[in-house]
């Protein structure tokens, strides 16, 4: 963890984690374009409302369980506002609670527009962030984050931003899924391959705590090979192959020797190929289809 303490803006922002938030918008950003016909402007605004709050929220909601939990004690990575102990408790919980409720007015306003089905689902989401690392049994300690992410911050997402649009799937917006959830996927293996040491020592059983640094790594090229191969079988090979492309020296770190605090350079370049890869895919959509 940073050993500068950072301001009163600046701690919440950095809890925000803004490096995992190409995860909320890289797959509305391709389910948009994917959809073709035109990009429906309003309805794509409100589901990236919709993915960023709830990855905000889902993102305090796990510092504050984790902090409570003692399980931040350990971690080096980035600042955590629970166990810094400069905000209590209770507001990072009621900020967590905040953000899903403005994911939740957005997402009233987009289900108005589309199908109320969206309300169910965007239920579903929040119970799913919250018991991440909260409640009595929090699957993310059980090494089933990785299912989270792969089908609310990949297919659901983008499957839903692509119906949003003209209220109709089209075909093979599915591996769209797979090549969103994959990415956020290898994002958050970025995160827990950093915070193996600390996790077993906390008994967050994550899957790379699971599985150990060696095969972690192999893990990590999983998601980005389901990322290459989703482009792939999705139509659209050029941008499997910017993702194999920018994916290279975040693949390098992931096999290196490197371990706790050296592997933080890793989340970073996740976070970049996630969000060049994306926006390569959303541009190429807008221009071929």
């Amino acid at each position: 963890m940073s050993t500068t303490t950072p301001g009163p803006i600046d701690r919440w922002w950095q809890a925000a984690r803004p490096r995992t938030l190409p995860a909320a918008a890289v797959p509305v950003g391709i389910g948009a374009t994917f959809a073709a016909h035109g990009v429906n402007l309003v309805n794509t605004l409100l589901c990236l409302l919709v993915a960023l709050f709830l990855q905000i929220g889902t993102n305090y909601a796990n510092d504050y369980s984790d902090g409570v939990r003692g399980t931040d004690e350990e971690r080096v990575g980035p600042f955590r506002l629970t166990a810094s102990r400069l905000v209590p408790a209770t507001q990072v919980k009621q900020a967590a609670f905040l953000c899903y409720a403005l994911a939740g007015v957005a997402g009233a306003a987009l289900a108005s527009r589309t199908t109320w089905w969206f309300l169910l689902i965007g239920a579903t989401a929040i119970v799913a962030g919250w018991l991440y690392t909260g409640g009595p049994k929090p699957y993310g300690y059980m090494g089933l984050g990785e299912l989270f992410v792969l089908v609310y911050f990949g297919f659901v997402a983008t499957v839903g931003t692509a119906f949003a649009q003209h209220n109709h799937l089209p075909v093979h917006v599915w591996w769209w899924g797979l090549v969103a959830g994959a990415m956020a996927c290898a994002l958050l293996e970025a995160n827990n391959l950093r915070d193996i040491d600390g996790d077993r020592l906390s008994g967050k059983r994550t899957l790379a705590a699971r599985v150990g640094r060696r095969n972690g790594a192999v893990l990590y090229g999983v998601c980005v090979l389901a990322t290459v191969l989703g482009a792939l079988y999705g139509g659209a090979a050029a941008v499997g192959a910017v993702a194999l492309v920018v994916y290279i020296p975040a693949l390098q770190i992931a096999f290196s020797p490197k371990t706790g605090r050296e592997l933080l350079i890793l989340l970073k370049y996740s976070a970049r190929a996630q969000l060049v890869t994306g926006g390569f895919a959303t541009v190429w959509f807008l221009v071929t289809r």
